[in-house]
């Protein structure tokens, strides 16, 4: 009764809190010249109703939390908005927020969209998880200037943006964010992974089939849903991995998440699952139901997994 009743009132703070956390700076991944996959065509930022419908550079906006509260750890988050946009606020500046009251050093990935003007379209599946490569990169080449514990930077993703994490997490042997800077040194797999709500599977009794179209195209190969069917590419150094869900999401089912746990927990991989009973899909913090605990269910399982 007494741990119930903490969780509710961390989760009290928290929505009371995030009005007064702001990003300290936004920081480009790429210098001009350097983007990979680039068309050349300069697109201008646009967000409508909260939601960046068109990104002109790739980036990350920078959360740290107060000296008193930070733990050395970081994340990196992912928005998601089925590759075809990014919930920026809800489930990108919102949850950093979150972190921040967690302790946690928080980035937000302003990804590039893989069918955009921007983006060359004979290999634009590459485009978002080159972007989360080099923001993890980035984030470890700068690790001694924030103080961050450099095997303490993990991932986290939301809907497509858990698909995005989860490639991260499970596709690091295939780094596509090398342009011969000295970024390119730093490792770009994440320490731990946080997925809510996430796109896992091409599996065409699970799959999220617009996601998928908007990362791969209409037409695509076997071999490229294969490669990015996360629960396939799990092995024994996929990092430790936390699954939020629940299960009266319409949009994105739960099979996602059950495939990928049972994959991690074939492999070993430490691994945590909570199932909500109500929710839906896109959730991000709710101000009431039960789902509105999982920072500190997050928070919880962080203090375990970055002691081991």
């Amino acid at each position: 009764m007494i741990d119930c009743l903490m969780k509710y009132i961390f989760s009290f703070l928290l929505l009371f809190c995030l009005q007064f956390i702001k990003a300290q700076q936004e920081i480009y991944l790429w210098t001009d010249g350097k983007v990979p996959y680039s068309t050349g065509i300069n697109l201008t930022d646009k967000v409508v109703n909260e939601r960046q419908e068109i990104v002109g550079k790739a980036s990350m906006y920078v959360y740290m939390p107060s000296a008193e509260m930070f733990d050395g750890s970081a994340v990196l988050i992912c928005p998601g908005g089925g590759y075809g946009r990014q919930a920026i606020y809800k489930e990108g500046h919102d949850i950093a927020k979150a972190f921040n009251m967690m302790g946690v050093a928080a980035f937000v990935l302003k990804y590039r969209l893989p069918q955009a003007e921007n983006v060359k379209k004979d290999q634009s599946y590459k485009v978002p998880l080159q972007d989360a490569q080099r923001a993890l990169k980035m984030i470890r080449s700068k690790a001694g200037e924030w103080k961050i514990g450099e095997d303490k930077i993990g991932i986290a993703g939301f809907s497509a943006g858990g698909h995005l994490a989860a490639s991260a997490g499970t596709l690091s042997r295939n780094d596509w964010s090398k342009i011969g800077d000295p970024v390119d040194t730093f490792s770009c797999r994440p320490d731990f992974m946080v997925l809510l709500y996430p796109v896992i599977s091409a599996d065409q009794q699970v799959t999220h089939s617009g996601s998928f179209r908007n990362l791969l195209g209409a037409n695509t190969s076997d071999d490229l849903l294969y490669l990015f069917s996360c629960e396939k590419q799990v092995t024994s150094e996929t990092p430790p991995t936390i699954l939020i869900l629940a299960d009266d999401d319409k949009g994105v089912i739960s099979e996602n998440s059950i495939v990928f746990y049972q994959a991690l927990n074939k492999h070993r991989v430490p691994a945590a699952m909570h199932i909500f009973s109500k929710g839906g899909h896109g959730f991000g913090i709710p101000k009431k139901g039960e789902a509105a605990v999982w920072p500190q269910l997050v928070r919880d399982w962080l203090q375990v997994t970055l002691k081991k």
